[in-house]
């Protein structure tokens, strides 16, 4: 008995985006005869969609040609104060700009599921598609479908042929360490959130980088999961540390301000003085984050203009999606509050 002949490989977009040197999206406006796309690289596309032999889906051809003012939104992963309110200001933004957004809200992500959402998304005709969530998991997950349509990411780290949206965590949470740093504190220890963020991954960044480039120690983290029991959780191991140790902590730089209000409580249970003993800052500067006790020194995240420049990028990549600029320099402000003070004598 012999094997089957091997099928040969059917080329898929983002085969023929590789051959070109574009972007699957820059592929798709030259299938569908939109605009936005110099000479040039249509000719370099035809050219690599003629030596692969690629066929495009006929299905995908009609619905492309009637867009309309419609965008995809999908929102996935937990529902965090963060990446909600940057969908709340998206939402805002699109319908100022006269787009309706089609949404989808998916707490647990695989493949298959990004599949089914971006086949209804393309079903209503939705001119782009927004992406918000954090994590890398769900990034990697949505560059692997055949998109019809341009996309468009929140996404602090750089994603490799995506149009992303960002406010710089890293600058942030820089600008943390460095208010510590700046009352006398030496030794800062961190709570950062979950393991796949990417806002986490960049503010645990900042804090190593910035201690490194004073000459200070480097010791933890302690891991979280952007929760207020995950933050207990941490401010109680890091108090049984605390009672321990001869050179003490006096600072933890929190990666959200859930987190940093279980460790408010895990500290005051052990009998630890914020800021007396411990200073504590923290990132997004929630509502209630000025009523906590102490009330919390935090960085403020402008996510209405997070949710404009969203939007504006959309309008970008629809207009010229080779050139169109990713929007990744606002930075969080700093907001001063009672849970940092100059470490203990």
């Amino acid at each position: 008995m012999t094997d089957a002949p091997e099928r040969p490989k059917v080329a898929t977009m983002f085969d023929v985006a590789r051959v070109a040197g574009v972007s699957h999206q820059t592929v798709s406006r030259v299938l569908n005869d939109l605009p936005g796309v110099r000479p040039s690289t249509r000719v370099r596309v035809e050219a690599a969609m003629s030596e692969l032999r690629y066929t495009p889906s006929p299905a995908a051809r009609t619905l492309a040609s009637r867009r309309s003012q419609t965008i995809g939104l999908i929102t996935a992963g937990r529902p965090d104060y963060g990446p909600s309110n940057a969908a709340l200001g998206f939402n805002e933004a699109a319908r100022a700009a006269g787009y309706t957004v089609t949404q989808v809200s998916m707490r647990e992500v695989d493949t298959e599921s990004l599949r089914s959402a971006v086949a209804m998304m393309v079903r209503h005709n939705v001119s782009a598609i927004v992406l918000i969530s954090g994590e890398r998991e769900v990034i990697g997950a949505i560059g692997s479908i055949d998109l019809e349509v341009p996309l468009v990411s929140l996404a602090s780290e750089r994603v490799d042929g995506m149009h992303r949206v960002a406010i710089n965590q890293f600058e942030g949470g820089r600008i943390a360490v460095e208010h510590l740093i700046g009352l006398g504190h030496r030794r800062i220890r961190h709570v950062t959130g979950l393991q796949d963020a990417m806002d986490a991954g960049e503010r645990e960044r900042a804090w190593r980088e910035t201690l490194t480039a004073h000459g200070f120690p480097v010791s933890g983290p302690e891991i979280g999961d952007w929760s207020s029991e995950s933050g207990y959780v941490a401010g109680v191991a890091l108090a049984e540390e605390w009672r321990r140790e001869t050179e003490r902590f006096t600072a933890v730089f929190a990666s959200n301000d859930q987190m940093a209000l279980g460790l408010l409580h895990a500290f005051r249970d052990a009998g630890i003085r914020v800021p007396d003993d411990v200073s504590v800052v923290s990132v997004d500067d929630i509502p209630e984050a000025a009523h906590f006790a102490p009330p919390l020194t935090t960085l403020w995240q402008d996510f209405d203009g997070l949710g404009r420049d969203i939007m504006a990028t959309v309008l970008d990549v629809l207009g010229d999606e080779e050139h169109a600029p990713d929007r990744t320099t606002r930075v969080p402000e700093l907001v001063v509050r009672a849970s940092t003070a100059p470490p203990p004598a």
